[in-house]
């Protein structure tokens, strides 16, 4: 069979020659086949899968050691869990105690800022007052 290349420039791969059909069926004639044997395959192949997990899930407990195993394997895998749940639990609750004693600090603070600019402000404005007032008396009393 004479090799040929492709449309490719530079490709090397052979091109084979198409098959003769004259010994296969046609394709009309395989297709309500196949399609009994999916019917057919399908439910066998779902009973099969279904067979081999409940082999896995009964095959622990079919010895008195081999179930005890698999019962204290689940027990340390809980564990493992909880404990984990909990840890986790820890970090997240640290974490919120820390961030709300950060706005507590920040909001005090911001407080306590405003206040001394009001407080300031406030002595400001009554000395000014007060000054204002005693020189309209002093002048008050010269025209006397």
């Amino acid at each position: 069979m004479p090799t040929q290349t492709s449309g490719s420039v530079g490709s090397t791969t052979p091109r084979q020659a198409p098959k003769s059909t004259a010994t296969a069926a046609p394709p009309e004639r395989k297709q309500p086949r196949s399609a009994a044997e999916a019917a057919v395959d399908v439910p066998v192949g779902t009973v099969l899968e279904l067979s081999d997990r409940l082999n896995e899930l009964v095959e622990p407990f079919t010895h008195w050691a081999s179930a005890e195993r698999k019962l204290r394997s689940y027990r340390t895998r809980l564990t493992r869990s909880v404990k984990r749940a909990e840890r986790r639990g820890a970090t997240a609750r640290r974490k919120a105690t820390t961030e709300a004693k950060r706005t507590r600090s920040r909001v005090e603070r911001d407080a306590r800022k405003r206040r001394r600019t009001v407080e300031t402000t406030l002595q400001r404005n009554r000395n000014e007052v007060e000054t204002r007032v005693r020189r309209v008396t002093d002048q008050l009393s010269a025209l006397r």
